[in-house]
């Protein structure tokens, strides 16, 4: 049995998406139709749904110039159209940072931003809400010639003035080895455009496959929103070098500067020595190739610090054509799909075991959530029948009594309002510190000194401080807004106690957000960007413009960490507070039931008995909806450890990232 592909492991974990998001469609229908969806529960079944519906797996391939990156892209995931989609021809070839996605509400297109938006302060994600400023190409998807012919537009480049070379970021004079060639008549070739949004249906990226597919060092180094933002939440990196050459001193600053941000994370990260069919020589013996080859894969995980396990080395060229022409031998020379097994067991392994993690603990909290309601509805039923049951063979007084005394506790019940009234206050007042601390102008008037520095005009001294002192008063932010928390939790467990001992509630505190999560995702973002801050980019630094763009790039992801915190928080209040309204609500509800119950039975002899039978069909109905809710949410938790197995059953050879890779 031959090992699975990526293109095909990709095939079913959207296939599991799917099917999980139907299924838990289907459960909030049923949850809706039985008086069981409150607030809390609500929003957890939105964003578990949100979640497994959204779920995007990002492949970023780096590489400088000539590495035959465009190459591998169309080896991998574009085999099928039978020819080369993005452009792959000698010397360079995708001149902009590229990716590749879709997105239902937008036609199949290419849309491109044009390069001189760099001399603008706005950062890539700002642009991308300005649909208007991107050049527009519609794409056929069903003419692989007119889809070809259309994305070589991310090849064009512009001849532009050494000035404008250096006011875009792409001509340094301190680093004239780095610069691009200058033309006779003193003009500069730099990329007409600054990115590239390419949206068509193609199977693997409707299911939430997305491509980044990057220009060189040159272009990398100039737009800090790459290394800054969208190259750190790739869920794997390929670095891709070439086999005749192996590491060169570019290759060797992208790995550096751009792809190593300290830290043990280099299991996300596969490095692919590209070409090894330059390598192929008649002159020499199979096993001398090989062992050249072995080689060179030995030098670079050396140099590039890596285990040599996760060096690949591939012809990307001879792999596509191979798929082409359906050549399996020559698909076995290329090993390609050696690379394509490390992917799928390394990268679609690690994001379906942590998607499956986060819904199932999704899932056990809504079946706690649920649950709840069906625990007081029961125990209420069961309460009622017993004080019915009292009262067989009692006197009219008797029953009259037990009237006053239903009408009295409901009476101290609606008298105890102002009590939970006040630990809701408190609650609240305690929330407010929390939202002050995660909000939006809180993190601008942490930025204010940083973003103050950056934007001042010559060389910046003291800027590495800043960031060091800015980035430490974040950290502090998020650390008490987790202590705040802890305080809120200890609270609500206690007040809950007391409500619960009084009242005869349920309620149980939920579990407090994982705010530390959020402290770690702080600490890589300021180790990504300390590249900016060394003595390579201090000339960058001085321009304003660069400034300006390195600092929103950096305002823009911290703010996403910011407001996925605040969610997170939001939620755990959400939780909270639709317990206690779900149990007061189920609390006035059972007292009118058992008034009503009184009244039946005083207007009518036989209305005893009958109110009986009623509560105790009832309380078989709440037990047969427990039955069917575990049913459903048991199965839900099911679908992703059977598709695992399934995957686990059908994969014969894998090749997780950081263990042995032949080659």
């Amino acid at each position: 049995m031959t090992s699975m592909s990526f293109n095909e492991q990709f095939d079913q974990h959207g296939a599991w998406r799917r099917e999980f998001a139907l299924r838990l469609k289907l459960l909030a229908e049923w949850m809706k139709d039985h008086d069981l969806l409150n607030a809390a529960v609500e929003e957890r079944l939105h964003r578990l749904e949100s979640q497994v519906r959204s779920d995007k797996v990002m492949v970023a391939f780096v590489a400088e110039f000539s590495r035959g990156k465009s190459e591998l892209i169309n080896a991998i995931f574009f085999a099928g159209y039978g020819r080369r989609i993005m452009p792959a021809s000698a010397g360079r070839t995708t001149m902009c940072p590229t990716e590749l996605g879709y997105d239902p509400d937008v036609p199949a297109c290419l849309r491109l931003l044009p390069i001189r938006t760099r001399l603008q302060s706005q950062p890539l994600l700002e642009w991308r809400a300005v649909p208007e400023k991107w050049s527009r190409i519609d794409l056929d998807v069903n003419d692989p010639g007119q889809l070809a012919q259309a994305l070589e537009k991310v090849a064009e480049v512009l001849h532009v003035s050494k000035q404008e070379a250096v006011a875009l970021g792409f001509w340094n004079d301190e680093h004239p080895d780095d610069n691009p060639m200058m033309g006779a008549d003193g003009l500069v070739e730099v990329p007409k455009w600054r990115h590239a949004l390419i949206n068509i249906a193609h199977p693997l990226l409707k299911q939430g496959l997305v491509i980044l597919d990057t220009p060189g060092l040159n272009a990398i180094g100039a737009e800090p929103e790459l290394t800054v933002s969208l190259i750190p939440q790739a869920h794997a990196v390929v670095f891709i070098l070439a086999a005749d050459t192996g590491v060169t001193k570019s290759d060797l600053a992208i790995w550096r500067e751009h792809l190593i941000t300290g830290g043990d994370e280099h299991i996300s990260r596969l490095v692919v020595l590209n070409k090894i069919d330059t390598l192929w020589d008649s002159l020499s013996s199979a096993p001398q190739i090989q062992a050249q080859i072995d080689r060179q894969c030995a030098t670079s995980a050396d140099i590039l610090g890596l285990p040599q396990s996760q060096v690949i080395a591939v012809s990307a060229q001879k792999g596509l054509v191979a798929k082409v022409n359906g050549d399996a031998a020559l698909l076995q020379a290329s090993c390609l799909p050696v690379l394509e097994a490390a992917l799928a067991d390394g990268v679609m392994g690690q994001r379906q075991k942590i998607l499956r993690s986060a819904v199932a603990a999704g899932i056990v909290e809504l079946r706690a959530e649920a649950g709840r309601a069906l625990h007081i509805r029961r125990r209420d039923l069961a309460e009622q029948a017993d004080e019915l049951r009292g009262l067989r063979g009692k006197n009219t007084s008797v029953i009259k009594h037990m009237r006053a005394r239903i009408e009295q506790e409901q009476t101290e019940f609606n008298n105890s309002g102002a009590r939970i009234h006040a630990v809701r206050s408190i609650h609240l007042k305690l929330l407010r510190d929390i939202f002050s601390l995660l909000s939006t102008p809180t993190l601008k008037m942490e930025l204010a000194e940083l973003t103050h520095l950056l934007k001042q005009s010559g060389i910046k001294m003291g800027v590495g401080k800043a960031y060091g002192q800015t980035f430490s008063r974040l950290r502090e932010s998020l650390q008490k807004a987790r202590v705040t928390s802890a305080e809120i939790q200890d609270m609500l467990m206690a007040s809950f106690r007391q409500l619960n001992s009084e009242f005869g509630f349920s309620l149980q505190a939920p579990e407090v957000p994982d705010l530390a999560r959020f402290i770690d995702d702080l600490n890589l973002i300021e180790r990504s960007h300390l590249q900016y801050l060394g003595v390579r980019n201090i000339l960058k630094l001085s321009q304003p413009d660069f400034s300006e763009r390195l600092v929103r790039a950096l305002g823009t992801r911290l703010r996403v960490i910011y407001e996925t915190a605040l969610g997170e928080v939001e939620l755990w209040n959400k939780s909270a507070a639709a317990q206690l309204d779900s149990q007061l609500r189920e609390r006035r509800r059972y007292f009118a039931r058992r008034l009503e119950a009184i009244e039946r039975i005083q207007s009518a002899a036989t209305g005893l008995d009958e109110r009986i039978g009623e509560l105790v069909s009832q309380e078989t109905i709440v037990d047969d909806l427990d039955d069917k809710l575990t049913e459903l949410t048991s199965h839900l938790a099911q679908i992703a450890p059977a598709f695992a197995d399934k995957n686990k059953a059908a994969v014969d050879v894998t090749v997780p990232l950081g263990e042995a890779v032949q080659v």
